[in-house]
């Protein structure tokens, strides 16, 4: 198994239209951030979770010829505003799987009603095939995919854990009953936005403890803004086993 970090910035990404701060200044390209999302391959099948608005950009990046899933965490829109981009997909594959809590279904519906529209379907628009997911394990193909649920302040989320492997963005809090699904993971993925405390989202010290409670034996972390500093310097005060994401970033599992 492949996962390959799309974007691993926050929902503005970095740099931030028209601002002036030293780490949207930067020319390092590790400091340059698309909106979060990451792409698993397995078994020669593609994986995304989330399709922000660079969703485009990303898979051109890739050189991305197949989608065979989208799982989204939750509706905002740097997790959902790239949906239209599913079209090349689409024309190549027919009806793209989605998987999405019942309120997230709702939202993209609403959204994208063009997507979801059954007759008199316009000729251009993509479809989808609609699979609503609960807090209960379930398979794409032969991989097992473990949601874990949170709250992002008072929205619930979804992470999700494959093998050894879990991806968690826009935590706030997780009920230690899900911490037990990630028990003995070897890489763990987690959101810290910022060092200051932010109210729907891991800082960088909460992040840090979620990472001892879990004890993987790696840690990335993702959904960052351009607050926690430069992608460098960061790095250097993090503990041994912990690790700043950048867009592009590749793990073999």
């Amino acid at each position: 198994m492949k996962v390959t970090f799309l974007g691993t910035g926050t929902s503005q990404g970095i740099p931030v239209i028209g601002s002036t701060h030293p780490v949207c200044l930067s020319e390092n390209e590790k400091d340059k951030r698309l909106r979060v999302s990451i792409m698993i391959t397995h078994n020669k099948n593609v994986y995304v979770i989330d399709c922000g608005p660079d969703f485009r950009a990303q898979m051109l990046r890739q050189n991305a010829t197949k989608l065979d899933a989208i799982l989204f965490t939750h509706e905002h829109a740097d997790h959902t505003a790239g949906l239209d981009d599913i079209r090349p997909f689409f024309f190549k594959q027919g009806d793209i799987p989605i998987y999405a809590h019942q309120r997230v279904l709702q939202s993209l519906r609403r959204r994208f009603d063009y997507i979801f529209e059954t007759e008199n379907k316009y000729p251009g628009a993509p479809s989808v095939q609609v699979n609503r997911i609960t807090n209960n394990s379930f398979f794409l193909e032969d991989l097992k995919v473990i949601p874990i649920n949170g709250m992002h302040n008072n929205l619930q989320v979804f992470g999700f854990r494959f093998k050894d492997f879990a991806y968690l963005t826009d935590m706030k809090t997780v009920a230690d009953e899900e911490i037990e699904k990630l028990k003995n993971v070897d890489v763990l993925v987690v959101n810290a936005l910022r060092e200051k405390e932010h109210i729907s989202h891991f800082n960088l010290e909460e992040a840090l403890a979620f990472i001892v409670k879990v004890n993987p034996k790696k840690a990335y972390l993702t959904h960052i803004s351009h607050w926690l500093g430069f992608h460098d310097e960061v790095q250097q005060k993090l503990p041994e086993n912990v690790y700043l994401a950048y867009d592009g970033l590749t793990i073999n599992l």
